[in-house]
């Protein structure tokens, strides 16, 4: 039974078997000898047999590992790789389907290839999840055919795995690696000249080449006889708190993902950067009542702390509670901080709800509130209308993008930084936004 259930029929033994039909057809039609369509058949049934005997020989023929992360970065291409080794003593064809999480609704994972006997490769693909979670693999399958190709045989290797679905990390280290390479503005963080003296005086030391000249300290220069410079470090410790607005507004999707990922992926990123800029990261989320809040700190295990309470995040998209936020920040954030609040306003109507706590916010802190543009409105802006109902829906976007540039203005009348982006911009903005408040100096 085992061996029925692992053996199945390929294209090329149908096609055998047409034309033993065939031939005995026409045996009757052309009056061709019958002895020639029996031997036609007996030689299929030998060479049947012996397929047989060369794919169920080897009880081991081949073996295939799935080798996945400990965790996948969410929005990101992830790759997995499944390791193949033939065992036979002949080229072995194969055809590997891996049995990936449902979430992706994908059925095209067929790889088909040749290995030698005795020889190995590894099948490398990508997923691309767009929701944090714990996903199921299943098993690999893989069939193998002889060089004859009548036959394949399946081997199923049970390489079942749960594995979560954490917020962008790979994003997350990319720019990290970016900051300590000085290479930030290759991916579009602006350069951004200090403005003033947001720096703290550390220590006096010797001249060297391409030190500021601006800098010399006259004193210590006569006094030592050698060129002597002050260095300075920039004022560190400043409290960088992400606000993740929870509710039914960042509900919106792009490209798979909701706008709260999108906002949980980018305060990853924004908190890995001020932890390096020697800042202190913080977060608190909140949608009809306050969720989690960590407070800011650099410690060593901040990030981690951080990355978990992101993953665990979950939401009924109900109506968000701008003053449980306000008085809840009153309470518990005494110092002066950088809040950076992500949310979404659609409309001039919904920001004047909500503007007499934000007002309230900027009063105590430096408040950037972060929303997002419309992005299938900007691309019905561009195009252009030639129906009736295409002037209509142009005329409304239209409406919606000027409300979007109209809540920009009344943000900042009332002394509050705003920041409105595309959602696949949003980490290389939040990011050039906080490095131009600190060239500022204005936390």
């Amino acid at each position: 039974m085992k061996l029925i259930r692992a053996l199945y029929l390929n294209n090329r033994l149908f096609v055998a078997i047409g034309i033993v039909v065939i031939t005995f057809i026409a045996s009757f039609i052309l009056d061709i000898p019958v002895i020639v369509p029996k031997v036609l058949f007996l030689v299929l049934l030998a060479i049947i047999l012996s397929d047989v005997i060369l794919l169920f020989r080897t009880r081991r023929g081949v073996s295939g590992t799935r080798i996945t992360p400990e965790k996948l970065s969410n929005g990101d291409e992830n790759e997995i790789r499944i390791q193949v080794e033939n065992f036979y003593a002949f080229k072995a064809s194969l055809n590997v389907i891996d049995e990936i999480p449902h979430q992706f609704q994908r059925r095209d994972l067929n790889f088909a290839l040749a290995i030698p006997s005795g020889e190995m490769k590894i099948i490398r693909y990508f997923l691309r999840p767009v929701k944090r979670g714990e996903y199921s693999f299943g098993a690999v399958n893989i069939f193998v055919s002889t060089p004859i190709g009548f036959l394949s045989r399946r081997f199923r290797y049970s390489a079942d795995a749960l594995v979560p679905v954490y917020p962008s990390y790979i994003q997350m280290r990319k720019y990290e690696l970016m900051a300590i390479s000085n290479r930030l503005t290759d991916i579009g963080i602006k350069k951004i000249r200090r403005i003033g003296h947001n720096q703290e005086f550390e220590l006096i030391k010797e001249y060297v080449s391409g030190d500021d000249i601006r800098t010399i300290n006259w004193k210590a220069t006569a006094r030592r006889t050698n060129l002597m410079v002050n260095h300075f470090q920039d004022e560190r410790s400043q409290q960088v708190y992400s606000l993740i607005d929870k509710g039914r507004v960042m509900q919106m999707p792009f490209q798979g993902m909701s706008l709260l990922d999108y906002a949980i992926n980018a305060s990853l990123v924004i908190s890995n950067i001020a932890i390096e800029k020697s800042d202190k990261a913080g977060l608190i989320t909140f949608q009809d009542k306050i969720g989690t809040m960590v407070p800011a700190n650099r410690r060593n295990n901040q990030l981690s702390h951080i990355l978990e309470v992101l993953y665990n995040q979950k939401t009924a998209y109900r109506e968000s509670d701008f003053s449980s936020l306000h008085n809840f920040i009153l309470r518990k954030v005494n110092q002066r901080s950088l809040l950076l609040l992500f949310t979404n306003f659609e409309s001039i109507h919904g920001l004047h709800r909500q503007l007499p706590f934000l007002k309230s916010l900027a009063n105590q802190h430096l408040l950037v509130v972060i929303f997002f543009e419309n992005t299938e409105m900007r691309s019905m802006l561009h195009n252009p209308a030639h129906t009736l109902h295409e002037v209509y829906y142009k005329a409304v976007a239209e409406k919606f993008s000027y409300d979007k540039k109209l809540i920009v203005k009344e943000l900042a009348k009332h002394g509050i930084q705003a920041l409105l982006t595309a959602p696949e911009n949003l980490t290389i903005n939040t990011i050039n936004k906080y490095l131009e408040l600190k060239a500022r100096g204005m936390i």
